[in-house]
């Protein structure tokens, strides 16, 4: 399916990602047969490997109506209660107009600009610069915003930043990524407790799979013997790497499916508030400080940025912000500032400036300092010795105020 614009890019995107969660939950049914492997290597311990894999793909036949009612089961409960599991591990709670008027503005704003029904508003206590939308239906939307996202950025910034998050609520991209990580959690489950059960069992039965029975040792020959021990060893390593296999195919549907999204949610934010530039300073600022400690993988997966990466960036559930910043500057015509410093709290920055001078404390007669402008030292105050008087020739006689010294201009001191 081509695409040429945002919006068939967007329905691109959706038709592909139909396709991977059809793949993502087949795994599920991978995962059953690998267990099956296992049972069967444990109940029938002296096979052939056809033999194996045939009863194998019976007990497939007759376990997929529970495995699909056991998935099936999991996605609903997720879909009534994954808000509350999410909430639970951010501490994120609800707020009104009331206690936040400034963020609940500028969504509401947002909102009424493109006819989008207002999501929930939650506030998560975290120096943490981030956010991330949740919800499988417009009664469950919501997006959190994280206290340090407030604090660091500016209205316009924070707008960018839920233009991003209402755009993934509104491309269908939230459900998605909820589904994907529901049936994820299910093989990463699953495939977890067949490779613990396996473990355990190999453990226990010692070399019971490659011997067989004392009884049919006796009525056996040794060739017989060396090839069922043989079958069931390579159903077992069979069985262990489709687990294994299964495991990283999850991964790597659900990490296709967010990288995919990211850049389609930041130029949806471009088109909504039309400030790509707020969007790339947003992104500068919230680069490397969204680690969310107390939140799973999964949380982060639905964040604006997730700062944990794999090996080689191969697990990275996110596109760079380098990356998404080069697509903002080149498609959206934004510019890039470079990475941004954060600025201090208020209190810091008062500490941080300069005493005044203790000369200008005794002077009780010298007129009122003038207010700082652009042509004064950052920290300093400008007084009327520093600016020349009308008709003043530049010298100390012709200031009676005193020396004019080195005037100020808006690029430093001349």
């Amino acid at each position: 399916m081509a695409a040429y614009g945002l919006y068939t890019h967007i329905a691109s995107n959706k038709f592909r990602s139909m396709l991977l969660l059809a793949g993502l939950f087949a795994l599920v049914y991978v995962l059953v047969f690998a267990g099956a492997l296992v049972a069967e290597v444990v109940i029938n311990g002296n096979g052939t490997v056809t033999y194996y894999l045939n009863q194998a793909f019976a007990d497939l036949l007759k376990a997929a109506p529970f495995a699909t009612i056991a998935a099936a089961a999991w996605i609903v409960i997720a879909y009534f209660f994954h808000q509350s599991m999410i909430d639970a591990v951010t501490g994120g709670h609800d707020v009104t107009r009331q206690e936040e008027p400034r963020l609940y503005n500028l969504l509401e704003n947002l909102c009424i600009s493109r006819g989008i029904i207002m999501p929930k508003l939650k506030i998560m206590e975290s120096p943490a610069l981030n956010a991330f939308a949740t919800g499988l239906n417009p009664r469950q939307y919501s997006i959190t915003v994280t206290t340090g996202l407030l604090d660091a950025l500016d209205d316009q910034e924070i707008e960018a930043v839920l233009g991003h998050e209402l755009t993934h609520i509104k491309n269908g991209d939230v459900q998605l990524m909820v589904v994907a990580v529901i049936i994820a959690g299910v093989v990463g489950f699953f495939g977890e407790l067949f490779f613990r059960l396996f473990t355990n069992l190999s453990w226990n039965s010692g070399g019971s799979w490659s011997s067989g029975s004392s009884s049919s040792r006796s009525s056996s020959s040794s060739s017989d013997s060396k090839n069922s021990g043989g079958g069931a060893v390579i159903v077992i390593i069979i069985a262990v790497v489709l687990i294994v296999v299964a495991w990283l195919m999850s991964q790597v549907v659900k990490l296709a499916l967010s990288r995919s999204r990211e850049y389609l949610a930041d130029a949806g934010s471009v088109e909504l508030t039309k400030n790509p530039d707020a969007m790339i300073s947003a992104l500068r600022k919230i680069e490397g400080r969204g680690e969310l400690p107390d939140a799973t993988s999964a949380v982060m997966e639905l964040c604006v940025d997730n700062p944990r990466e794999g090996f080689a960036d191969l697990f990275a559930t996110h596109p760079s912000v380098q990356s998404r910043v080069d697509a903002l500057v080149k498609f959206a015509g934004g510019h890039d500032p470079g990475p941004l410093p954060l600025p201090l709290p208020a209190d810091e920055t008062e500490q941080s400036a300069p005493d005044e001078p203790e000369a200008q404390g005794q002077q009780q007669d010298a007129p009122p300092p003038l207010p700082q402008g652009p042509w004064n030292d950052a920290g300093s105050r400008a007084t009327p010795s520093s600016i020349p008087a009308p008709g003043a020739s530049g010298t100390a006689g012709g200031n009676p105020l005193g020396p004019i010294g080195n005037p100020m201009g808006p690029w430093g001191r001349h």
